[in-house]
């Protein structure tokens, strides 16, 4: 039943009313909504009618849609699934951020979440999350209620008028931003590489060679296959169309997806350095299909397992490994991945006076803030010289040496 109330505004008199819509399923409470600016009592009388018949039709027409969020999350995850066709680490995700929206709708159903129930909700879980982790909650939530509407199991997105809770940074954090991820210098890159030759284990050289002069990403550089490795005109290049996906690091679970978006599908010149390390390689898994026979898992890879499982791809994890054992022995930087050597290679691109453009180009990239931080960073060795020719301009200009400080700081009261 509706109430109604008049009250003052500049302009004058105005009419509300306030009706009852239900009970908050999860404080228990009566729900009530406030509508206002009615100019006479009658309007404001109609305008709840109106209201109150869109309550009554709205339980009749969903009646039968009473879906729980959870029971709705796993149809709608089917849905996106196919619908969007995403990747299995994208999926991954999706699940992930369910499970923590989840702890707080679970069996509530879905007509009754409202915009004061999923704000509260997402209040309370930036408490337990980072600002890019809540991000990514809050994205598959307006997803889902907007599917949801779509399929008429709602009538109202509660997300749409919803705001995403901002987080004050602390210096620190701020800081971190702006810092250079980890990379080697070309002189690092030449004592690791140098090592691999010399001590690494089979085929450890091959692998970081082409790492650190590719900037490959690491699933990109798993999924390689012989007919992705190409001469032409005296020119070696690779084709990349794919990348690995074993988040489990388990040998015969893996899966081969498209690459990370479009931009990164795209063809890289090599040096004949790279070129002849994983035409090396092929030959020695040629060598080995023949000895092991039907053992092996002939899939054209080029980097694969030569143990137990031989002809499987390696995975991430695996080359991380063998990272680790190589930084131990030179005594660089122990924090260093994999994915560091993609760093590297920017770096060194940087300050062969590549365009950041063309960088990108290589690297796959479509818009990337790292690698945009590093072309700007450049490397130690550019940084020297700017800094040099800087001195050299000004040395034909004014000479410091010919100039007494003492009697500059004369006048100085400091």
């Amino acid at each position: 039943m509706a109430s109604f109330s008049k009250y003052q505004t500049k302009s004058g008199t105005k009419w509300l009313f306030k009706i009852e819509t239900g009970i908050d399923p999860l404080t228990g409470r009566r729900k009530n909504t406030t509508r206002r600016g009615f100019k006479t009592k009658r309007e404001a009388q109609e305008a709840a009618y109106e209201l109150e018949l869109e309550f009554k039709q709205r339980g009749n027409i969903f009646k039968e849609k009473d879906l729980t969020f959870k029971e709705f999350s796993e149809e709608w995850l089917e849905i996106y699934e196919n619908e969007r066709a995403v990747k299995p680490g994208t999926l991954r995700i999706r699940k992930h951020e369910i499970n923590n929206l989840l702890k707080c709708f679970n069996q509530i159903p879905m007509k009754d979440i409202n915009l004061s129930l999923f704000q509260r909700s997402i209040n309370k879980l930036k408490r337990n999350f980072s600002e890019s982790t809540l991000e990514g909650i809050y994205s598959t939530a307006t997803m889902m209620f907007e599917k949801a509407v779509e399929l008429e199991i709602i009538k109202e997105n509660p997300t749409i008028h919803s705001y995403f809770p901002r987080y004050r940074k602390s210096i620190e954090e701020i800081e971190s931003e702006d810092s250079i991820p980890n990379y080697m210098e070309k002189e690092e890159v030449a004592l690791f590489l140098r090592a691999c030759l010399e001590s690494g284990l089979k085929f450890d050289f091959e692998i970081f060679l082409t790492l650190a002069y590719t900037g490959l990403r690491v699933g990109e550089f798993c999924a390689l296959k012989t007919s992705d490795v190409f001469e032409e005109d005296g020119s070696y290049f690779l084709n990349i169309t794919k990348t690995l996906y074993n988040p489990n690091n388990i040998v015969k679970d893996y899966t081969l997806v498209t690459t990370k978006n479009k931009t990164s599908r795209r063809v890289i010149d090599i040096d004949k350095a790279v070129f002849d390390s994983l035409q090396r390689i092929s030959s020695f898994n040629e060598l080995l299909k023949k000895e092991v026979g039907e053992e092996y898992h002939d899939r054209s890879f080029i980097f694969v397992n030569i143990g137990k499982y031989p002809g499987y791809p390696l995975y991430i994890k695996f080359i991380q490994h063998r990272m680790n054992r190589m930084l131990n022995l030179t005594g660089l930087n122990p924090n260093l991945t994999p994915h560091s050597l993609r760093h590297t290679h920017t770096s060194l691109l940087s300050e062969a006076e590549v365009s950041l453009e063309r960088i990108m180009k290589r690297l796959g990239h479509a818009n990337d803030k790292i690698t945009k931080r590093i072309y700007l960073h450049t490397t130690k060795a550019v940084r020297e010289r700017d800094a040099e020719k800087f001195k050299t301009l000004m040395d034909n200009v004014i000479k410091f040496d010919d100039i007494k400080l003492d009697n500059l700081n004369k006048n100085n009261p400091f």
